[in-house]
């Protein structure tokens, strides 16, 4: 009986003791709040429910709110006055080794080029109008039409244009040369500009951008599965595994509290280790954001790393209310 009451008080110790180790409470708030990625800038949005992979969103989009094209050096300039701390770009790999700011890999859903963004050169790619596929109502209607001409932009005026803001960069090109490709482009830049920015996509390309850039911060579905696992495993001890070091940590907010320090010790770790924590909503199958006031209900309060969004314009004037008014879009050239 003895023995029994000694086991049970060391079981409640090692509770304690891990329950100390791994309190958000206890922690603390780290009293800033969180910080805000836009999502391809201040886009147009389309509903999440039941969407396919070959989709074409651009016939899919809400009765428009704003005037902003996605990837566009003026949707990115109207999410950072409206309250954006980061923002999400698409890139992609030209025939002439260039990368352009687009997201479908082919061009004909919203542009009027046609084939793949790969088979063409940079300099044919800022010819096209990338408004001219958006429709509210299937294809009826095309508000776009003829606003977006010259607007793609390519990644270097984007980095010209913004030296110091913070960007995660989608590759939708995945081979091991693009992202070695990428990594050149982003050598020369000054190391405060570089630190600025982060990247996801394939395991290839990330994997070779990683390589040349080792404390770059990359992910891809493989590494952030490895990282949360890894985490879930051995983080209880207060160690970071190496998996979660380095690294853009993209978590569905269902499965957060899976992780042990959920909220705010579990940023203050990832914090020390040069990963930044992004907060999406829904099941993380798709870019899904906290889009409306009333999303940011559930998550925690006091809560300081990313918080993903498609609608800047609604979500900035209530997370960082002190925020410029957004400017108009750019005239076509």
């Amino acid at each position: 009986m003895a023995r029994g009451r000694r086991l049970a008080l060391v079981g409640l110790v090692l509770t304690a003791a891990l329950g100390a180790i791994n309190s958000s409470w206890l922690c603390g708030a780290p009293g800033r709040r969180p910080l805000l990625l836009a999502h391809r800038g201040l886009a147009q949005t389309f509903p999440i429910a039941g969407l396919s992979g070959d989709a074409d969103t651009s016939k899919m989009i809400y009765p428009p709110e704003h005037p902003f094209i996605e990837n566009t050096l003026a949707s990115m300039e109207a999410a950072f006055a409206a309250g954006a701390d980061v923002v999400e770009l698409d890139v992609q790999r030209t025939a002439d080794g260039r990368f352009a700011v687009f997201h479908d890999a082919t061009l004909e859903f919203r542009s009027d080029g046609r084939g793949p963004v790969r088979a063409h050169t940079l300099e044919s790619l800022q010819r096209l109008d990338v408004g001219f596929g958006y429709s509210p109502d299937g294809g009826k209607t095309f508000p776009f039409r003829g606003k977006g001409v010259g607007l793609m932009p390519s990644f270097d005026e984007v980095l010209a244009r913004f030296p110091e803001r913070e960007f995660l960069i989608d590759m939708k090109t995945g081979d091991a040369e693009d992202g070695a490709a990428l990594a050149a482009l982003l050598a020369p830049l000054p190391r405060a500009q570089v630190e600025r920015l982060g990247a996801y996509g394939s395991k290839g390309a990330m994997a070779a951008l990683s390589a040349a850039l080792p404390s770059f911060r990359v992910m891809s579905r493989s590494s952030l599965m490895r990282a949360a696992l890894t985490y879930v495993a051995l983080g209880w001890t207060g160690y970071v595994p190496a998996a979660c070091r380095d690294t853009e940590f993209r978590i569905p907010l269902r499965f957060a509290p899976l992780l042990w320090g959920w909220p705010h010790r579990f940023v203050a770790r990832m914090d020390s280790v040069n990963t930044r924590v992004m907060l999406v909503a829904g099941d993380g199958t798709w870019s899904e954001g906290f889009d409306t006031p009333e999303s940011l209900q559930a998550i925690p309060e006091g809560y300081a790393g990313v918080i993903w969004t498609n609608r800047i314009d609604r979500i900035g004037p209530v997370i960082a209310p002190h925020s410029q008014a957004m400017s108009q879009p750019e005239r076509q050239p």
